[in-house]
């Protein structure tokens, strides 16, 4: 086999690797999708992963790949990435996404692919060819978007309570359990408009460095758009069920109307978010958006020490993953 025909199996060997990540994506963040309405008793878990899974596809014919460009074109300079740097990126965020989900804790998937991009580039060329611009955009997010789905979350809840203050509990609990469909729905949708995207963006990354796209095409090839949104589709029905309590119970106990504002609140920082371009964490909007909605109830409703471990995860994310995606860099510049 020639230098060419190598070249060109490992760049496939890396995409089914990506797509690989991108089912963990769909399996590991499947509990931000369907917490709410799970533990709200409103769908029974299989019919809720199926529901996420469903309009987690949806999504490839209602959002532009704002994101996928920031993170194919706007994380490093396009021509300093090569086989290597995808290899360690990778396993640095499929490391991360492994130990947390095996302790049950709602890391962001997405940081950790951030992570591990920025960790493997560093350990090859150093940090002058990181753009500074779209690191720091992704990075403010990690503190706007749970900040966000927090407003809005505690907002809605407040609006309701305004709204339906003359109703009976039980017609509002009855009215919220038909509502709550809609707005897991609409999470499901902002959180595969997102996700998806980002693994685009890596495969996207991978073909301009090794030749067989262009940083001057304004969109990557058809496959990578449709196979990503299927594999995350396809993770998210496998679903990840150690993460599920975490989100839907520990924090604080929810009803379908909390679940409604809480889910409805945080697919609109999504739909936000994503319209920016910003890679952001499901997994933050959403936990986000859960506590405030509790805090609105009384601020005893919400577990902070199970929130407070949360947000350690959050910070330890970026660099767990970029230090696990350097090491890999290297072993794979060693064997590839």
């Amino acid at each position: 086999m020639d230098a060419v025909q190598a070249g060109f199996w490992v760049v496939v060997l890396l995409v089914v690797l990506a797509i690989l990540f991108d089912f963990m994506n769909g399996f590991h963040d499947a509990a931000n999708s369907i917490a709410t309405v799970v533990s709200t008793g409103v769908l029974k878990p299989h019919q809720a992963v199926a529901f996420a899974a469903t309009f987690n596809f949806i999504a490839i014919f209602i959002f532009h790949l704002s994101v996928a460009a920031t993170i194919g074109k706007g994380i490093v300079q396009p021509d300093v990435v090569d086989h290597q740097v995808v290899f360690g990126a990778l396993i640095g965020a499929i490391s991360w996404n492994v130990i947390t989900w095996y302790y049950g804790i709602p890391s962001s998937s997405s940081h950790a692919l951030i992570g591990g991009i920025v960790g493997a580039t560093i350990a090859k060329a150093g940090s002058g060819v990181l753009i500074a611009s779209g690191i720091w955009k992704t990075v403010a997010f990690i503190l706007i978007s749970p900040a966000l789905g927090f407003l809005l979350g505690s907002l809605l809840m407040v609006a309701v309570a305004w709204i339906c203050r003359g109703a009976s509990p039980l017609r509002v609990d009855n009215w919220f359990r038909r509502l709550q469909l809609l707005s897991a729905g609409m999470y499901s949708l902002g959180h595969g408009g997102n996700d998806a995207q980002k693994t685009i963006g890596i495969i996207w990354m991978l073909l301009i460095g090794s030749g067989y796209a262009s940083a001057n095409d304004h969109m990557p090839p058809a496959w990578t758009i449709w196979s990503c949104y299927i594999a995350i589709a396809l993770g998210t029905m496998f679903g990840g069920w150690r993460i599920v309590k975490t989100m839907g119970q520990k924090i604080t106990k929810l009803k379908p109307v909390g679940g409604f504002c809480a889910e409805t609140g945080g697919a609109l920082t999504l739909f936000l978010a994503t319209l920016l371009g910003v890679p952001v964490s499901t997994t933050h909007t959403i936990t986000g958006a859960i506590v405030g909605v509790g805090s609105v109830q009384r601020a005893s409703a919400v577990r902070w020490g199970v929130a407070g471990n949360i947000v350690w995860a959050w910070i330890f994310t970026i660099p767990a993953s970029a230090f696990i995606g350097g090491v890999f860099y290297l072993i794979g510049h060693a064997l590839l």
